[in-house]
C-alpha cells in the first residue's frame, strides 16, 4: 500500500555453544554490527550444556538421527538450560560490551508454534508458523532478539495442545529467516564449512548441487539440518553462509562478503547468465 514504509530486512545469525570459546568474537561482532545500524536476530543452540546437566540428574542424552529425544524429565531441563541459563548469560554478555539485546524464546509470544513430527522423539516440534511481531517490535526498537529454540505446540486440540516443545535451533534458524525474509542466514559453526567427499571444503554452493550431495550421502550428521535451514532460507533470501565461527572477526567479515567458509545462493547459473548480461 503507497505510503507505508518498507521493512528492513534483518540478518539472522545461529551461535552454538561450541563456537564460544575463548578465542571467539561473535558477541562483539555482534554488538559491532548493531552500533552500524544493522538489524540482527540471533538463535542460539546449547547441546553441550543440556547433555551435562542432564548427566548430573542422572540422566543419558539419547539422539535418533542427530536429533535429541526429549521425554518429560528431559523437557524440564531443556526448557530451563536455554532459557533460564544460555539464554541469559548470552544476554548478559551482550551488555558487557555495549549491546542492547533482549532473551527470549519461541514459546513468548506465541512467536513459534509447531507440532510433534516423530512420536520417538518426545517433546521435539516442527515449526508449523512463526509470529513476528515479538520479533519485530524488538528489532524497530533498537534490540537483538536473543532467541532460544524452543515452540508452543499448536492448539489442535490434542493432549500436547499448548506445551512447550523443544526444536532444532538449525531449523529454527532457517525457519525465522524464511519468515523475516531475511537479507542473510549465517551459521557460526565449529568447522571450516560445509565439506565435499574428500574432506574439502565448498566454497560455493546453489541448491542443485546442495541436494545432490544429500542425495549422495555426503551431507552427514550436524550439517544435515544446517544446510536444509538454508534451503528453506533460500526461498525469500538472496544468501546464506556456513563458517568457522572460532575464527576472530569471522561473523564481521562474512556480513561484508569476505566469507572464508561456504556460501549458498539459489542458483550460480542465473548469477552467470546475469553477469554476462551485464557484460562481466
Amino acid at each position: 500500500m503507497a505510503g507505508q514504509p518498507v521493512k528492513s530486512r534483518p540478518i539472522v545469525v545461529k551461535i552454538g555453544g561450541s563456537t564460544l570459546g575463548s578465542h571467539d568474537t561473535s558477541l562483539r561482532d555482534l554488538v559491532r554490527l548493531q552500533q552500524e545500524g544493522r538489524e540482527v536476530v540471533v538463535v542460539h543452540g546449547g547441546g553441550n550444556v543440556i547433555s551435562q546437566w542432564m548427566q548430573r540428574q542422572g540422566l543419558a542424552p539419547q539422539f535418533v538421527g542427530g536429533l535429541r529425544v526429549t521425554d518429560a524429565p528431559s523437557l524440564e531441563i531443556v526448557v530451563a538450560v536455554l532459557t533460564g541459563l544460555i539464554n541469559k548469560e548470552l544476554v548478559s554478555q551482550m551488555h558487557e560490551l555495549g549491546g542492547r539485546s533482549v532473551g527470549l524464546s519461541g514459546i513468548d509470544g506465541c512467536m513459534i508454534e509447531a507440532k510433534i513430527g516423530n512420536p520417538e522423539l518426545g517433546f521435539v516440534g516442527e515449526v508449523t508458523s512463526i509470529n513476528n511481531e515479538p520479533i519485530r517490535a524488538l528489532l524497530d526498537n533498537g534490540y537483538i532478539p536473543m532467541i532460544a529454540p524452543l515452540g508452543v505446540h499448536e492448539r489442535d486440540g490434542s493432549e500436547n495442545a499448548g506445551s512447550p516443545l523443544n526444536i532444532n535451533g538449525d531449523t529454527v534458524a532457517g525457519e525465522l529467516a524464511y519468515a523475516l525474509e531475511a537479507e542473510q542466514l549465517i551459521f557460526l559453526t565449529d568447522v571450516t564449512g560445509v565439506m565435499d567427499g574428500g574432506g574439502r571444503v565448498i566454497r560455493r554452493l546453489d541448491r542443485r548441487r546442495a541436494n545432490i550431495l544429500f542425495n549422495s550421502g555426503v551431507i552427514q550428521g550436524g550439517m544435515i539440518p544446517k544446510l536444509s535451514a538454508c534451503l528453506r532460507a533460500l526461498e525469500r533470501s538472496p544468501i546464506a553462509n556456513i563458517i568457522d565461527g572460532r575464527q576472530p572477526d569471522a561473523l564481521l567479515e562474512c556480513v561484508r562478503g569476505n566469507s572464508s567458509g561456504t556460501t549458498i545462493i539459489e542458483d550460480f547459473r542465473s548469477v552467470r547468465r546475469r553477469d554476462n548480461a551485464d557484460g562481466v
